[in-house]
């Protein structure tokens, strides 16, 4: 990992520089003074999807709709992943009904599909529900 790193504020999206060593000790946005790591996935828009994946920890997304049995069953292990993998990754979500643009530019055709992200670059993928642990498991073996 680099000596700083650039990420961005899941409140206001301000693009946040930050020595890497600094991750663990519960930094805050420049901007808005509130926690860069809020223990809750950020929520991912077409409007802020590219400034959250262009930074320089890698981004795990799931891709759901709340019509998904399978989404919803997996959200709360999604969540409770974040607790393993934060601050050394940024987890997030994107709602595919409010934002099918994303969804098509991801050719995301099952749900739910996580993503993971490195500087903007999709690195990994997968579809289906998983357990807490597994995606833990999964996301580190590919970041």
């Amino acid at each position: 990992m680099p000596d700083s790193i650039h990420l961005a504020c899941p409140r206001c999206d301000a693009i946040n520089r930050l020595p890497a060593a600094r991750l663990g000790s519960l930094p805050k946005c420049g901007k808005c003074h509130q926690s860069l790591f809020t223990s809750h996935p950020a929520v991912l828009t077409g409007a802020n999807f590219d400034r959250h994946v262009g930074g320089d920890l890698p981004v795990l997304v799931d891709f759901w709709a709340p019509w998904c049995g399978y989404c919803q069953r997996m959200a709360p292990a999604f969540a409770q992943a974040l607790a393993s993998l934060e601050p050394r990754m940024r987890l997030a979500t994107v709602n595919t009904e409010a934002e099918p643009g994303l969804a098509a530019r991801y050719a995301i055709r099952g749900l739910p599909t996580l993503v993971l992200f490195r500087q903007g670059r999709e690195i990994a993928r997968h579809s289906g529900a998983m357990a807490a642990a597994d995606i833990v498991n999964w996301a580190r073996s590919h970041a």
